[in-house]
């Protein structure tokens, strides 16, 4: 047993020594990966709005007030979503969706659903649409087709003012 224990600490001892190589750092065992995951998360989404809104000047100038308010408005919906005042609501929101998932993934197991019946009811209608939005913005924009692009973010636009409202449902619950 002894044996066993010390392969597997020589293993795990190895294993950290590669990562560290393979990605030129030690692994963050202080608790700080997180913050770390959370701050490129933030400076992903800063890029992107703002790659999204160089593009709305291009295609679609007379509607950047309303870019400007609608993504605005997000920003305070999350603001106030994530504060503490609505930390009960989130952890209730989360517990639906918890329970939601393990009858969903029941149902799975029993083969009374499929894995993409599964994946469509937990991501419902928001799944990856927003995603697949501005993949296909980027790529009307590579090809110099203003009128797709046009037409991308004028949908883009309509996602986040139907998610402000769900946002705004969930604050008012």
């Amino acid at each position: 047993m002894k044996l066993k224990a010390l392969f597997l600490t020589v293993g795990l001892i190895f294993a950290a020594q590669g990562f560290a190589e393979a990605h030129g750092t030690v692994p963050d065992t202080n608790g700080n990966h997180h913050q770390k995951m959370h701050d490129d998360w933030h400076a992903k989404m800063l890029e992107r709005e703002q790659l999204l809104m160089s593009w709305v000047d291009q295609y679609t100038p007379e509607k950047k007030a309303e870019w400007e308010k609608v993504l605005e408005e997000k920003k305070q919906l999350r603001g106030q979503w994530m504060s503490p005042k609505n930390a009960e609501k989130r952890e209730r929101w989360k517990k639906g969706r918890m329970a939601k998932m393990q009858e969903l993934k029941k149902q799975l197991e029993q083969g009374k659903i499929t894995k993409e019946e599964f994946i469509k009811e937990m991501h419902g209608t928001k799944g990856m649409a927003h995603w697949k939005s501005f993949q296909s913005l980027q790529v009307a924009v590579e090809n110099k087709d203003s009128k797709q692009a046009k037409a991308i973010l004028n949908q883009l636009l309509a996602h986040y003012k139907a998610h402000n409202a769900k946002m705004k449902e969930k604050l008012a619950e």
